[in-house]
């Protein structure tokens, strides 16, 4: 058994920002010889978060929607009072969301849903340059 740590960057737009990142996970398996085992997906950084959704348009709208109902933007945030940086919200939904993610592969394939892609959501109230930490855990050809 063998532990691999890599990263990419992204560059989000904010303001609920999704990305397919299944692409980039995938490649740094196959990159790395990895044919079973498990990849913990882990984005650095405290107002974004990972997850599986469909990647689909409808849910491009849906989930930012439904962060918006449960954490809006025009709500007062005891954060933007003490920092006065206006992305209170971007944290609480960061922390509701979670940074992390494990998913098991197999013969150098993601074991995901057929409809199923991990996703990177940047809650940021700005445009920002992210690192995507990827840990690699199992057997090399």
């Amino acid at each position: 058994m063998q532990i691999e740590t890599h990263s990419f960057t992204i560059d989000t737009k904010g303001n609920c920002d999704i990305l397919d990142i299944t692409g980039d996970v995938e490649k740094l398996i196959n990159d790395n010889g990895f044919i079973e085992g498990n990849v913990l997906v882990f984005v650095a950084g405290s107002t974004a978060g990972i997850t599986t959704i469909e990647y689909e348009p409808g849910l491009l709208q849906d989930y930012p929607a439904f962060f918006n109902k449960i954490a809006p933007v025009n709500l007062s945030y005891e954060h933007d009072n003490t920092w006065h940086d206006g992305n209170g919200h971007s944290h609480v939904r960061a922390a509701l969301q979670g940074a992390s993610l494990t998913v098991p592969f197999n013969n150098g394939r993601l074991l995901l849903g057929t409809w199923q892609q991990i996703i990177f959501i940047d809650f940021d109230n700005r445009s920002r340059r992210r690192e995507v930490i990827v840990q690699l855990t199992g057997i090399k050809n």
